[in-house]
């Protein structure tokens, strides 16, 4: 089968579209014939050797955790799935991953694909709608009623987290650019926040809010100033690593995504009932894997790219 795989840390010109040998389907796991896989920074931070402590890798190394396709091949003790069902999954960060033409996926990851839309675009879901759903849940507990700033409402994380938020009955602000105003209106925000047009702590003029989701990295002195802009009593969560200094009467919390395949087909019974929308913003084919990398290194990519065997 094709790959895209790279022998040794460094800069994209490692990632090398090249053969690979097909996966077979170990005890507790699936092959997947792949649709979609999904780019995600943080595959870039692997790569660059960044995250060795946490996430080390075997070399060479299938890049990729999030991706949709049709399953295959079926191993030992698995069941409850079988070849011909499509699925997405997040898979365990570290191991050969999604950007192949097939892909090894463990069976307690996997969840059925939404039944509605391109089959590709469903591996913009599994991370970065879980990210959304245990930072407004399971870690912030977000209730109707309650109001949310989400900075950073543009990219994937954010464009879930508004709508999630909006449908349990809080009150949304979101921060985007003016090209993504459109889109997180149709998302139900209640105020966008152009944060090319004035500071954000400047726009929001003093207002406190229950949950702070903040998506956007940030020096620790900005991060201590929006920290302000939690209530008493409320929650500042940030999926950017680093310290975060905040009041005492505010709670803040270090989010780190966990794969839940229950919550998972919990975000596909929304997408297929038309209450979540997957956005894509290209489509690139596998063999440009290493170009999106260079333009994610270079700040050029902007929206969810999705890579298609």
């Amino acid at each position: 089968m094709k790959a895209v795989r790279y022998h040794t840390y460094g800069d994209s010109d490692v990632l090398v579209y090249e053969d690979a040998d097909r996966p077979m389907a170990g005890p507790g796991q699936v092959v997947v014939k792949m649709a979609g896989a999904a780019f995600n920074p943080a595959d870039a931070g692997i790569r660059g050797g960044y995250l060795q402590q946490v996430f080390p890798v075997a070399f060479p190394h299938i890049p990729g955790y999030d991706l949709s396709g049709v399953i295959t091949e079926v191993g030992e003790g698995v069941s409850g799935w079988s070849a011909g069902e499509a699925v997405v999954a997040f898979l365990p960060i570290g191991v050969d991953g999604a950007a192949a033409e097939y892909a090894a996926a463990p069976a307690e990851t996997l969840a059925a694909a939404p039944r509605t839309g391109e089959l590709a675009d469903a591996a913009a879901l599994p991370s970065t709608g879980l990210t959304a759903w245990q930072a407004l849940f399971d870690e912030a507990g977000l209730t109707a009623g309650q109001s949310i700033l989400v900075n950073g409402a543009s990219g994937a994380v954010g464009g879930y987290a508004v709508q999630l938020a909006r449908q349990t009955g809080a009150t949304v602000t979101a921060t985007g650019g003016p090209r993504s105003a459109d889109r997180l209106r149709s998302y139900g925000a209640d105020r966008i926040i152009d944060h090319t047009a004035a500071p954000l702590l400047q726009a929001v003029a003093g207002q406190r809010f229950d949950v702070v989701l903040s998506l956007v990295r940030t020096t620790p002195e900005e991060t201590t100033q929006l920290t302000g802009l939690a209530a008493d009593g409320g929650t500042f969560l940030s999926t950017i690593p680093g310290p975060v200094t905040a009041r005492d009467s505010v709670r803040t919390v270090q989010v780190f995504v966990r794969s839940d395949a229950a919550a998972l087909a919990g975000l596909v019974a929304r997408v297929d009932a038309g209450d979540l929308k997957i956005h894509v913003a290209q489509r690139r084919p596998l063999a440009d894997l290493a170009a999106v990398h260079h333009e994610a290194d270079a700040g050029r990519l902007a929206g969810k790219t999705i890579l298609t065997p």
